[in-house]
């Protein structure tokens, strides 16, 4: 069990714990002079039958509640320490803030410097702190009355925390391994220790993990060694106070800054916006506004940002909301994780939050669609929340994403009926099932549409077809999210291709009488040319027709496949292209490669013209360019078709 102190300053936090533990601690020379804690300490105490309990002594002074924020984290309970002479204080209330902003679970409160004052006096201040709890979450608080001088109620006080330390549940330690550092310093023959309390999953000394900064910066580092509660150990679970000794390529302590994060591979990926469920503290001095600058504290980080309101233009003391916190650092977050927000001074708490999205996006944040995806990630659970987010995309969800968000490993996910999986190019995707079908159903209706408009195209490409869909009303799907609900959609035969044409299974392209009695006549004029065909204005003047005309209708059998447009007014009909491809197999048969002067030499053609169709043979797949030589593609239908022919 981790217990953290928390109080104003000089209420005897500090010899509280040298009372409770025997052991002064580690302060420093700073501390020692002044007489008063201004960063972390740390204590342990046994309990005799092989569990350890944790103390973080965190500082009392208004000027280093930073210094409490990264500490108080995580802590499974917290002593409110009031010193009975003085009673609450500007500190006392604020660190009982912190407390419940922080979720911590549990709060006992401890009256110190007993010696000092008669029971009266002790009476009164146990129940001026009794009435500061009444109306918050640790209003069944127990309190304890010691001395740390005379040693009274001490061994009561450790009594109920050695109790409380055998009944505490050990974390769940599901999830990936997270720890934020709150000290980092170098050992003589070791190298670099960090210490945190570790707030999710399991490590073990041999694990690699990343050290990732504010900045998103990275570096790999190994486990060599590990202290859990205080005790070397080859593992560390969520919920333990770890040292860990790292090794990896130039690493030194002093560059591991306070609120770095050591996380598996699975959890990188920092964000500089956070959707959270704000909540203003009620003895907050004023009403919170939109874009309002704060410090925000999330485990030991600490960051400056802005706080953009998501349904309201300012929220009032004592009243919560919906808000993005857009940072000025990268934040290393996940669903659940609590935080303090502090204004831009610094000197006053304002209120704290909750995270509900870790990678919020930057636009569309206030839709209403967003907004219920963010009342769904308030009040639920993956498996409860995926509905509603899964209702308010078209382009699915990534299950890595998902992982990432929760902290969940995706074979602890319980999947609604609802949700499918549809494989993309880049992955997974997960998609309501019900919405995937409705998607399917306007492409076909928009591929119809299309056909209605031209009836003289095969159809359109994927990328037209994607263009034109979201001109006609179906959503703007990712280009690897549109094409697997096109073979999702071929799969089912509601849809064909026709080369890199798309089009419905009864679509055909006609000619019209006239069209067909020109194509009659343009096809031996072409065939006749064998691999020097005819250009298109020589075929308009050998029939007398329109240029333009000529070369719509060869277009149109080119779309159709009965052609091959090897350049703007250049066609070939596949006979031809066989007797290239041909040409291309022997030439490269010979010695394995094909470069432009032996096709020109066999076809006897100028060299632009036997570029233009080797350029053409590259682009239809039956050769492969390397540098000025050229490789036949076996796998290429034309080719395995003349091979065969």
């Amino acid at each position: 069990m981790i217990v953290a102190t928390a109080g104003h300053i000089d209420h005897g936090k500090t010899a509280l714990l040298e009372a409770l533990t025997g052991h002064v601690g580690d302060q420093r020379r700073e501390e020692r002079e002044r007489g008063i804690t201004i960063d972390l300490g740390y204590r342990y105490a046994e309990l005799g039958d092989g569990a350890t309990l944790g103390f973080i002594d965190v500082p009392g002074h208004e000027r280093f509640v930073h210094n409490m924020l990264a500490g108080a984290g995580g802590v499974d309970l917290a002593l409110l320490v009031v010193a009975a002479d003085d009673g609450v204080m500007p500190q006392t209330r604020e660190h009982l803030a912190i407390l419940a902003l922080l979720r911590i679970p549990r709060l006992w409160v401890v009256l110190t410097k007993c010696d000092r004052v008669d029971a009266e006096r002790r009476s009164e201040s146990e129940a001026e702190i009794m009435a500061l709890l009444a109306d918050g979450p640790f209003h069944e608080a127990p309190c304890f009355t010691v001395s740390s001088v005379t040693g009274q109620g001490i061994a009561s006080l450790r009594e109920s925390l050695e109790d409380a330390a055998r009944g505490v549940a050990q974390r769940a330690d599901a999830g990936h391994f997270r720890l934020s550092v709150d000290r980092a310093f170098s050992v003589t023959g070791a190298g670099v220790v960090v210490t945190g309390t570790a707030i999710a999953g399991r490590v073990a000394v041999g694990d690699s993990l990343w050290l990732v900064d504010s900045n998103d910066a990275r570096q790999r580092v190994r486990v060599r060694g590990l202290h859990a509660q205080n005790r070397a150990a080859e593992t560390a679970t969520a919920g333990q106070r770890v040292a860990l000794n790292l090794v990896g390529e130039r690493l030194r302590a002093d560059q591991v800054e306070r609120g770095s994060w050591l996380l598996p591979e699975a959890l990188l990926g920092g964000s500089r916006r956070l959707d959270i469920r704000l909540s203003l503290l009620g003895d907050a001095a004023r009403a919170l506004e939109h874009w309002t600058p704060v410090h925000v504290h999330l485990g030991a980080q600490h960051l400056t940002g802005r706080v953009a309101l998501l349904e309201d233009s300012r929220v009032a003391p004592g009243e919560s909301t919906l808000a993005q916190l857009v940072l000025n650092g990268h934040a290393h977050a996940v669903h659940g994780d609590a935080l303090v927000l502090r204004d831009q001074s610094a000197w006053h708490t304002l209120g704290g939050g909750v995270v509900l999205d870790p990678l919020a996006p930057s636009r569309q944040r206030r839709t209403p669609t967003r907004l219920a995806q963010l009342h769904a990630l308030d009040a639920a659970t993956l498996e409860q929340a995926l509905p509603t987010l899964l209702e308010g995309t078209d382009n699915g969800l990534a299950p890595e994403r998902l992982a990432r968000q929760f902290n969940r490993q995706q074979d602890s996910w319980q999947l609604p009926q609802a949700a499918i999986s549809v494989d993309t190019a880049r992955g997974a995707r997960l998609l309501d099932a019900a919405r995937w079908e409705v998607l399917g159903a306007t492409l076909i209706e928009v591929l119809g549409r299309f056909h209605d408009e031209q009836p003289d195209e095969p159809g359109p490409d994927r990328s037209r077809l994607r263009r034109y869909g979201i001109a006609q009303g179906l959503p703007a799907l990712e280009p690897v999210v549109f094409t697997a609900l096109v073979e999702a959609a071929r799969a089912d035969s509601r849809l064909v291709s026709s080369g890199p044409w798309l089009h419905l299974p009864d679509h055909r392209v006609r000619l019209s009488e006239a069209e067909e009695a020109l194509k009659a006549q343009l096809v031996v004029h072409l065939h006749n040319g064998g691999i020097d065909p005819p250009w298109v204005r020589d075929l308009a003047r050998l029939e007398n027709r329109n240029e333009a005309e000529v070369r719509g209708l060869l277009r149109k059998l080119a779309r159709m496949g009965e052609l091959h447009q090897v350049v703007r007014d250049l066609f070939y009909p596949e006979s031809s292209v066989d007797k290239l491809a041909d040409t291309a197999i022997q030439l490269a048969d010979a010695d394995g490669t094909l470069s432009v002067i032996d096709f020109r030499d066999a076809l006897g053609l100028g060299r632009k013209r036997c570029v233009q169709l080797l350029e053409y043979l590259d682009r239809i797949g039956v050769t492969r360019r390397f540098g000025n030589q050229r490789r036949v593609r076996e796998e290429s239908d034309v080719v395995v078709r003349v091979r065969t022919g």
